[in-house]
């Protein structure tokens, strides 16, 4: 069992903290947020009063923030992650950032004498819960294998991807394919409706033949129901596709579909919904067909 400081209690952090719990290890877990440490509390995870605290005497520090510039600032920054670590310490990133980033920060971390890997996650809030997240792994195998046990308490599938970066690489395109399946959805489901079919049966046939996805899965009952408390924020969602853009626009890579998404994702975001969970595109999809109206703010105000 590992002395584990874990950094970010929000949507996903908590129940992450809390698995690494539950699995055994020593969790000091701290957010900058005082309502993400009441409420990882509440799930029985630890908290400390500050970084230092978490990351002081740890075997491995975890970080689980929701951008590049945060990662960035908690990692590398003054009185950060990097500054604390003790010797022989490992960091693992599993925010979603910048390919680039995540090579830069695992550049200074293995310069100073750490081990790092870059180790974004798939699944969810749902999965985040249910331990059964995937994990997408970047770093040296060696390094990687050290760490497995601790990773497999968080995901039932952890696999190695590459290098430093790949992780990140990976789940830029785990989320490109997350948001072409949820907009295609979205047309299905408007398609339907126009057809006056019985959407729910639809959607459950749909699910077992070529066509079926985890989204169906997973979302096929926020769509229906118009219940689009977020499991996974659509303004997160939207920032992760900048992600994609950007490095796609790094490699030369074109990629038609993903930028007509990531613009139906961003007017969502920029009229005021960014808070609900991406299912929401249905929403969007129906407007655009004359046959729906703007979603409730379940997901916060506008």
């Amino acid at each position: 069992m590992a002395v584990v400081g874990f950094v970010g209690l929000g949507v996903m952090g908590r129940p992450m903290a809390a698995n690494l719990v539950r699995a055994g290890h020593e969790v000091r877990a701290f957010s900058r947020g005082a309502a993400g440490r009441e409420r990882a509390a509440e799930l029985g995870v630890p908290v400390v009063g500050g970084l230092a605290e978490a990351v002081r005497g740890a075997d491995v520090v975890i970080t689980m923030l929701p951008d590049t510039p945060d990662v960035r600032a908690v990692a590398l920054g003054p009185d950060g992650v990097l500054e604390h670590l003790g010797a022989g310490a490992a960091y693992i990133d599993m925010s979603t950032i910048e390919p680039g980033a995540a090579r830069e920060v695992a550049e200074r971390f293995t310069a100073a004498g750490h081990d790092v890997l870059d180790a974004p996650v798939s699944g969810g809030e749902a999965g985040a819960r249910e331990g059964t997240l995937s994990v997408m792994v970047g770093g040296p195998e060696a390094v990687v294998e050290r760490w497995r046990e601790l990773l497999g308490a968080l995901g039932t599938t952890v696999v190695r991807v590459g290098d430093a970066g790949s992780g990140q690489v990976v789940k830029a395109a785990n989320q490109l394919v997350v948001a072409t399946h949820l907009q295609a959805l979205a047309e299905a489901v408007v398609f339907l409706e126009a057809h006056d079919a019985d959407v729910a049966t639809a959607l459950s046939v749909i699910a077992r033949g070529l066509g079926g996805s985890t989204v169906i899965d997973r979302k096929a009952a926020a769509v229906l129901t118009g219940d689009f408390a977020p499991g996974f924020r659509l303004d997160l969602h939207h920032k992760d596709l900048g992600i994609v853009q950007g490095a796609a626009r790094a490699r030369g890579a074109v990629l038609p579909v993903t930028g007509m998404v990531g613009t139906l994702v961003q007017a969502l975001v920029q009229r005021g919904d960014g808070g609900l969970d991406h299912s929401a595109l249905v929403a969007l999809a129906r407007e655009l067909n004359g046959s729906g109206s703007a979603p409730e703010q379940s997901g916060g105000p506008r």
